[in-house]
Protein backbone atom coordinates (compact mmCIF):
# COMPACT_ATOMS: atom_id res chain seq x y z
CA UNK A 1 0.00 0.00 0.00
CA UNK A 2 1.44 3.75 -0.34
CA UNK A 3 2.96 4.97 2.44
CA UNK A 4 0.72 8.42 3.75
CA UNK A 5 0.72 10.56 6.36
CA UNK A 6 -2.72 9.04 7.87
CA UNK A 7 -1.12 5.64 7.51
CA UNK A 8 1.77 6.74 9.38
CA UNK A 9 -0.03 8.36 12.01
CA UNK A 10 -2.42 5.43 12.43
CA UNK A 11 0.75 3.21 12.52
CA UNK A 12 2.38 5.75 15.22
CA UNK A 13 -0.84 5.28 17.35
CA UNK A 14 -0.83 1.44 17.40
CA UNK A 15 2.77 1.83 18.45
CA UNK A 16 2.19 4.24 20.95
CA UNK A 17 -0.38 2.14 22.43
CA UNK A 18 2.24 -0.53 23.09
CA UNK A 19 5.69 1.19 23.96
CA UNK A 20 4.02 4.72 25.46
CA UNK A 21 6.04 8.13 24.34
CA UNK A 22 9.63 6.95 25.20
CA UNK A 23 9.38 3.59 23.51
CA UNK A 24 8.22 5.29 20.08
CA UNK A 25 10.62 5.58 17.37
CA UNK A 26 10.35 6.32 13.98
CA UNK A 27 11.69 2.78 13.14
CA UNK A 28 9.77 0.56 14.85
CA UNK A 29 6.55 2.72 12.95
CA UNK A 30 8.58 1.64 9.23
CA UNK A 31 8.56 -1.85 10.77
CA UNK A 32 4.84 -2.05 11.29
CA UNK A 33 4.33 -0.59 7.86
CA UNK A 34 6.92 -2.51 6.15
CA UNK A 35 8.67 0.17 4.66
CA UNK A 36 12.31 1.52 5.50
CA UNK A 37 12.30 4.41 8.02
CA UNK A 38 13.87 6.90 5.62
CA UNK A 39 10.80 6.59 3.54
CA UNK A 40 8.70 8.30 6.46
CA UNK A 41 10.45 11.14 6.38
CA UNK A 42 9.16 12.32 3.08
CA UNK A 43 5.77 12.88 5.02
CA UNK A 44 6.81 12.83 8.78
CA UNK A 45 10.06 15.04 9.52
CA UNK A 46 10.49 13.03 12.75
CA UNK A 47 9.17 11.63 16.25
CA UNK A 48 7.72 14.73 17.55
CA UNK A 49 6.08 15.90 14.61
CA UNK A 50 4.47 12.41 14.55
CA UNK A 51 3.00 12.96 18.15
CA UNK A 52 2.23 16.37 17.28
CA UNK A 53 0.17 14.74 14.55
CA UNK A 54 -1.15 11.59 16.87
CA UNK A 55 -2.10 14.29 19.66
CA UNK A 56 -4.33 16.24 17.05
CA UNK A 57 -5.85 12.87 15.40
CA UNK A 58 -7.15 12.56 18.96
CA UNK A 59 -7.98 16.23 20.15
CA UNK A 60 -9.74 16.34 16.56
CA UNK A 61 -12.31 13.28 16.94
CA UNK A 62 -13.08 14.89 20.38
CA UNK A 63 -13.63 18.03 19.01
CA UNK A 64 -16.30 16.63 16.36
CA UNK A 65 -18.12 14.58 18.71
CA UNK A 66 -18.66 17.27 20.79
CA UNK A 67 -20.04 19.87 18.55
CA UNK A 68 -22.28 16.45 17.55
CA UNK A 69 -23.05 16.30 21.07
CA UNK A 70 -23.71 20.00 21.91
CA UNK A 71 -25.99 20.47 18.55
CA UNK A 72 -28.53 17.90 20.29
CA UNK A 73 -28.40 19.44 23.54
CA UNK A 74 -31.91 21.36 23.91
CA UNK A 75 -32.30 24.86 23.89
CA UNK A 76 -32.44 25.56 27.54
CA UNK A 77 -29.55 23.95 27.93
CA UNK A 78 -26.90 25.00 31.04
CA UNK A 79 -23.81 26.29 30.39
CA UNK A 80 -22.54 23.21 32.76
CA UNK A 81 -24.56 21.02 30.40
CA UNK A 82 -22.35 22.59 27.60
CA UNK A 83 -19.00 21.69 29.61
CA UNK A 84 -20.52 18.19 30.74
CA UNK A 85 -20.90 17.30 26.80
CA UNK A 86 -17.26 18.65 26.01
CA UNK A 87 -15.39 16.67 28.76
CA UNK A 88 -17.82 13.55 27.76
CA UNK A 89 -16.71 13.49 24.34
CA UNK A 90 -12.85 13.96 25.41
CA UNK A 91 -13.01 10.77 27.77
CA UNK A 92 -14.81 8.89 25.27
CA UNK A 93 -12.52 9.80 22.04
CA UNK A 94 -9.17 9.21 24.68
CA UNK A 95 -10.60 5.68 25.59
CA UNK A 96 -11.43 4.57 21.75
CA UNK A 97 -7.56 5.86 21.02
CA UNK A 98 -5.73 3.00 22.82
CA UNK A 99 -3.15 5.42 24.57
CA UNK A 100 -4.85 8.96 22.99
CA UNK A 101 -4.96 9.98 27.44
CA UNK A 102 -1.22 8.70 27.58
CA UNK A 103 -0.19 10.72 24.66
CA UNK A 104 -1.66 13.76 25.76
CA UNK A 105 -0.44 13.50 29.19
CA UNK A 106 3.54 12.31 28.58
CA UNK A 107 4.01 14.05 24.88
CA UNK A 108 5.87 17.49 24.76
CA UNK A 109 3.79 20.42 24.99
CA UNK A 110 2.77 21.34 21.28
CA UNK A 111 0.17 23.71 19.54
CA UNK A 112 -2.06 21.75 17.40
CA UNK A 113 -5.10 22.84 15.84
CA UNK A 114 -7.16 20.09 17.40
CA UNK A 115 -5.63 20.66 20.98
CA UNK A 116 -6.38 24.29 20.27
CA UNK A 117 -9.64 23.93 18.75
CA UNK A 118 -10.66 22.27 22.15
CA UNK A 119 -9.66 24.26 24.28
CA UNK A 120 -10.73 27.67 22.26
CA UNK A 121 -14.45 26.00 22.17
CA UNK A 122 -14.04 25.35 27.00
CA UNK A 123 -13.06 28.69 27.09
CA UNK A 124 -15.99 30.09 25.26
CA UNK A 125 -17.91 28.69 27.06
CA UNK A 126 -16.68 28.92 30.16
CA UNK A 127 -16.33 33.04 29.18
CA UNK A 128 -20.04 32.85 27.88
CA UNK A 129 -21.31 31.85 31.42
CA UNK A 130 -19.47 34.83 33.46
CA UNK A 131 -16.16 33.23 34.40
CA UNK A 132 -13.26 35.57 34.14
CA UNK A 133 -10.95 35.05 31.49
CA UNK A 134 -7.66 35.02 33.79
CA UNK A 135 -9.76 32.14 35.33
CA UNK A 136 -11.12 30.41 32.73
CA UNK A 137 -8.01 29.05 31.36
CA UNK A 138 -7.06 27.87 34.53
CA UNK A 139 -10.81 26.36 34.74
CA UNK A 140 -10.21 24.82 31.04
CA UNK A 141 -6.86 23.54 31.75
CA UNK A 142 -8.22 21.68 35.28
CA UNK A 143 -11.07 19.99 33.53
CA UNK A 144 -8.30 18.99 30.55
CA UNK A 145 -6.32 17.61 33.39
CA UNK A 146 -9.06 15.61 35.00
CA UNK A 147 -10.54 13.95 32.15
CA UNK A 148 -6.59 12.97 31.44
CA UNK A 149 -6.12 12.13 34.73
CA UNK A 150 -9.60 9.82 35.08
CA UNK A 151 -8.98 8.00 31.92
CA UNK A 152 -5.84 6.54 32.77
CA UNK A 153 -7.06 5.62 36.03
CA UNK A 154 -9.55 3.18 34.06
CA UNK A 155 -7.22 2.20 31.53
CA UNK A 156 -4.11 1.81 33.95
CA UNK A 157 -2.14 -0.93 31.72
CA UNK A 158 -1.45 2.37 29.24
CA UNK A 159 0.41 4.04 32.00
CA UNK A 160 2.77 0.77 31.50
CA UNK A 161 4.20 0.96 34.94
CA UNK A 162 7.39 -0.78 35.37
CA UNK A 163 6.85 -2.76 38.81
CA UNK A 164 6.25 -6.71 39.61
CA UNK A 165 2.59 -6.22 38.59
CA UNK A 166 2.26 -6.78 34.77
CA UNK A 167 -0.28 -2.99 33.43
CA UNK A 168 -3.85 -4.17 33.08
CA UNK A 169 -3.49 -7.01 35.64
CA UNK A 170 -6.39 -7.61 37.97
CA UNK A 171 -6.04 -7.52 41.44
CA UNK A 172 -5.11 -9.96 44.51
CA UNK A 173 -8.47 -11.55 45.55
CA UNK A 174 -9.64 -10.56 48.70
CA UNK A 175 -10.85 -12.28 51.17
CA UNK A 176 -14.39 -12.43 52.50
CA UNK A 177 -12.70 -11.69 55.94
CA UNK A 178 -10.31 -8.94 54.88
CA UNK A 179 -13.10 -7.16 53.06
CA UNK A 180 -14.67 -7.20 56.50
CA UNK A 181 -11.98 -5.87 58.06
CA UNK A 182 -11.74 -3.54 55.76
CA UNK A 183 -15.26 -2.02 55.49
CA UNK A 184 -14.65 -2.00 59.60
CA UNK A 185 -11.76 0.33 59.55
CA UNK A 186 -12.66 2.43 56.65
CA UNK A 187 -16.63 2.80 56.00
CA UNK A 188 -16.42 5.59 54.19
CA UNK A 189 -14.70 4.65 51.76
CA UNK A 190 -15.37 0.90 51.25
CA UNK A 191 -19.15 1.78 51.29
CA UNK A 192 -18.59 4.31 48.03
CA UNK A 193 -16.09 2.10 46.02
CA UNK A 194 -19.33 -0.27 44.07
CA UNK A 195 -21.91 2.40 44.30
CA UNK A 196 -21.29 4.15 41.19
CA UNK A 197 -19.89 2.88 37.77
CA UNK A 198 -17.18 4.67 35.87
CA UNK A 199 -19.61 6.74 33.91
CA UNK A 200 -21.90 8.11 36.78
CA UNK A 201 -18.45 8.99 38.53
CA UNK A 202 -17.49 10.67 35.96
CA UNK A 203 -20.49 12.95 34.99
CA UNK A 204 -20.77 13.81 38.88
CA UNK A 205 -16.80 14.49 39.22
CA UNK A 206 -17.32 17.00 36.19
CA UNK A 207 -20.54 18.56 37.77
CA UNK A 208 -18.81 18.96 40.87
CA UNK A 209 -15.65 20.49 39.05
CA UNK A 210 -18.52 23.03 37.31
CA UNK A 211 -19.74 23.93 40.91
CA UNK A 212 -16.24 25.00 42.14
CA UNK A 213 -15.91 26.99 38.85
CA UNK A 214 -19.19 28.44 39.55
CA UNK A 215 -18.11 30.06 42.65
CA UNK A 216 -15.77 32.01 40.84
CA UNK A 217 -15.88 35.70 40.99
CA UNK A 218 -17.84 37.02 37.85
CA UNK A 219 -17.21 39.82 35.40
CA UNK A 220 -19.33 42.68 35.11
CA UNK A 221 -22.53 43.60 36.84
CA UNK A 222 -24.75 41.15 34.58
CA UNK A 223 -22.80 38.92 34.97
CA UNK A 224 -24.01 36.58 37.96
CA UNK A 225 -27.52 36.01 35.80
CA UNK A 226 -25.36 34.07 33.09
CA UNK A 227 -24.11 31.95 35.61
CA UNK A 228 -27.54 31.00 36.60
Amino acid sequence: MKLTKERIVDAGMATFAETGYHGLSMRQVADRLGAHAGSLYYHVRGKDELLALMADRVCRHAYDAAGAALAALPPDATWQDRIEAQATELRRSLLRHPGGALLLADSPGTLSTGALSLMERLLATFVGAGVPVDDAGVAADTLLSHVTGFVLQERPEERGAADDTSPGAAPPPVTAEVYADLCARFPLVMEQMPRLGQDEKFRRSVRLLCTAFRTLPPEGPASPARMA
